[in-house]
C-alpha cells in the first residue's frame, strides 16, 4: 500500500525544519559524535524502545492490507459471497483508511501522538472481533472499514513519533523501519493465510495491537507534541528519558522550540492555496505520481493474489501467495538502501519498467491460456509476472512517490499537499480494488495488459516531469519550478525566534 509519509494534513509538517534534507537512509556521512546531547549509555535503549512499539502499528497495517489475498475462497464460500459483495469487503478498508489518515493530523494534534496510536489500535481491536464474529456481509464491511481506519491514523502517526523521537543521526534509518514492517505484516497474513483458517487470521491481527498499547506503558508521549502544547515539565522529563540522565538536553530543547515557534508562524495554506500558479508544476507531479502508483494495479494484484494465482491455473493459490510474500521484505530492504545511492528519478524509471514487464507476462499468461496454447507455461509464466510485479513496484513505485512529495514542496503548503495526495491515493486504492475482481471475470488477460499500459505511461510522466530530488535542497528544487519566493527553510529556522509572522514572510520574500 506505501502510504506511509504524508505530514500532518492540517498543519503542516511539525518533524521539525532541518529534516527538509535528512536523507531516508543516513549514509554513514553523520558520527554519533555531531549529536553530543545523546548519553550513549542511558538513551539507545529507549530510542529503540520507544520505535520498537511504534512499529507495531506499521505491523498491524500491513497485517490489515494483507488479509484479503489468502482467504478470498474460504470467506466466499463460508458467507456465500458474490464478487461484488467480496469486492466491497476487500476494497472498503481503503475508505476508511482515507478518512482516517486526513483525520490523523487533527487528532494526534489533539490527544498526542501516543493517545492517536491508542485510538488506532483500539479501531482495529473493534475491527477484527467483527470480522472474526461476522456471519454475514454487514459485519464483515463494518469489521473491515474500522480496521482501515485504524491504518489510515497509523500510516500518520508511526512515521512522526518515530522521527520525533529520534535524535538526528537515526532518524532517517529508524523512519524507514515504518515501511519494512508494514511489508513484514503484509507477508506474514499473506503466508499465515495458507495454513488457518479466515477467522482465526482475524485474530492474528490482534497481536500487533496488543503488543502497541502494552508497550505505550512504557515510552514516553513525543517531547515535540509535548513543547507544542505547552507541557514543559512533561517535555522536559520526556526529552531527557529518549537522552539518557547525563545528557546535555539544553541545545535540543532550544531547537525544537525554535521550530515549533517557526512553524506556527508560517502561513497555513489550504487546499485551494495548491492552485497557485507557482504551484502548479509540483501539484501535477505529487498527484501524477500518485495516480501512477494505483493505476499500476498494486492494490487489486496484492488484495486478490490467491485468486489471481488460481485464475491462471495453479491447483492452489498458497504457493504462489507464499512466493509473494517472501520476495516483498528484502526486496523493500533493497530499496530503501538504493534509495539515497541511485537517486529516486532512476529507481522510479527502473521499478515502473518492471511492473510493465511484470504485468505484461501475466497478460500474456492469460492470453495462452484463453488460447489453449501453451498451457504447461501459463502458471508459470503467471507466477513468475506477478512476482516481478511485487518485487519492480517494492524497489521504487511503492515508497519514492511519498519521499518526492515530501521533497518538492516547501514546509508552509506540505500539509495541503499532503492532504491532496492521500485523498488521490486512497481514492484510487479503493477503485483498483474494488474493479479488479470485475476486471478478471471480464478478461485476465486484458486486466494485466491494460496495468502494463499505465506502467508504460508512468515511465513517460517521470521521464518528462519529475526532477531528480537526490541531494538537493527544497529552495533549489523550487527554484527549477519557478517558485523564487521560498526560502530553504531549514537555514531560516535559528532567525525567527521572536520574530511576527509578518517580519517571517517579509524575510523569505527572496
Amino acid at each position: 500500500m506505501a502510504i506511509t509519509d504524508h505530514r500532518d494534513l492540517e498543519k503542516g509538517d511539525n518533524k521539525g525544519l532541518e529534516d527538509l534534507v535528512e536523507p531516508l537512509v543516513d549514509d554513514g556521512s553523520k558520527k554519533v559524535e555531531d549529536c553530543d546531547e545523546i548519553d550513549q549509555n542511558g538513551s539507545m535503549s529507549m530510542v529503540l524502545l520507544s520505535t520498537a512499539v511504534a512499529v507495531c502499528g506499521s505491523l498491524e497495517f500491513g497485517s490489515c492490507v494483507g488479509y484479503s489475498a489468502p482467504v478470498q475462497d474460504d470467506i466466499s464460500i463460508d458467507l456465500n459471497l458474490s464478487v461484488a459483495e467480496y469486492s466491497l469487503f476487500g476494497s472498503i478498508v481503503t475508505i476508511g483508511a482515507m478518512i482516517g489518515a486526513i483525520t490523523s493530523g487533527r487528532i494526534a494534534d489533539t490527544i498526542g501522538r501516543k493517545g492517536a496510536m491508542s485510538l488506532s489500535a483500539a479501531f482495529c481491536i473493534a475491527g477484527w472481533l467483527a470480522i472474526f464474529s461476522s456471519m454475514g456481509s454487514l459485519l464483515l464491511d463494518t469489521g473491515r472499514f474500522f480496521t482501515g481506519f485504524g491504518i489510515g491514523i497509523f500510516s500518520f502517526v508511526v512515521p512522526i513519533y518515530i522521527a520525533e523521537i529520534a535524535p538526528k543521526n537515526l532518524r532517517g534509518g529508524l523512519t524507514t523501519l515504518n515501511q519494512l514492517m508494514i511489508v513484514t505484516g503484509s507477508s506474514i497474513s499473506f503466508l499465515l493465510g495458507t495454513i488457518v483458517s479466515w477467522r482465526t487470521l482475524a485474530l492474528t491481527g490482534l497481536i500487533p495491537c496488543i503488543l502497541l498499547l502494552v508497550g505505550l506503558l512504557f515510552i514516553p508521549e513525543s517531547p515535540r507534541w509535548l513543547a507544542k502544547v505547552g507541557r514543559e515539565l512533561e517535555f522536559e522529563h520526556s526529552l531527557r528519558k529518549l537522552r539518557g540522565s547525563k545528557a546535555n538536553i539544553i541545545v535540543e530543547a532550544e531547537e525544537i522550540h525554535e521550530t515549533i515557534h517557526t512553524l506556527q508562524s508560517l502561513p497555513k495554506a489550504k487546499l485551494l492555496d495548491l492552485c497557485d500558479a507557482k504551484y502548479i508544476k509540483p501539484v501535477i507531479i505529487a498527484v501524477g505520481l500518485m495516480v501512477c502508483q494505483q493505476a499500476g494495479g498494486i492494490n487489486g494484484i496484492g488484495f486478490y493474489a490467491s485468486e489471481t494465482f488460481q485464475t491462471a491455473g495453479l491447483s492452489s493459490g498458497k504457493a504462489g501467495t507464499i512466493a509473494y510474500a517472501l520476495i516483498q521484505i528484502p526486496v523493500t530492504m533493497l530499496g530503501v538502501i538504493l534509495m539515497d545511492k541511485s537517486g529516486r528519478r532512476a529507481l522510479l524509471m527502473v521499478s515502473s519498467s518492471g511492473t510493465f514487464l511484470g504485468c505484461f507476462l501475466a497478460g500474456t499468461s492469460f492470453f495462452l491460456k484463453g488460447q489453449a496454447i501453451f498451457l504447461e507455461w501459463v502458471p508459470l509464466l503467471a507466477v513468475s509476472g506477478v512476482l516481478t510485479f511485487i518485487a519492480s513496484f517494492s524497489i521504487g513505485m511503492g515508497a519514492v512517490p511519498w519521499l518526492i512529495m515530501s521533497e518538492i514542496f516547501p514546509l508552509h503548503i506540505k500539509g495541503a499537499a499532503g492532504s491532496l495526495a492521500v485523498l488521490v491515493n486512497w481514492f484510487g486504492a479503493w477503485v483498483v480494488s474494488y474493479s479488479f475482481n470485475f476486471l478478471i471475470n471480464w478478461s485476465p488477460a486484458g486486466t494485466f495488459w491494460l496495468f502494463s499500459g499505465f506502467s508504460v505511461l508512468t515511465v513517460v510522466f517521470v521521464a518528462r516531469l519529475v526532477p531528480e530530488t537526490k541531494g538537493k535542497s527544497t529552495f533549489w528544487l523550487l527554484a527549477g519550478f519557478g517558485v523564487l519566493d521560498i526560502v530553504f527553510v531549514a537555514k531560516l529556522a535559528p532567525k525567527t525566534k521572536g520574530k511576527s509572522a509578518e517580519e517571517i514572510q517579509a524575510s523569505v520574500n527572496l
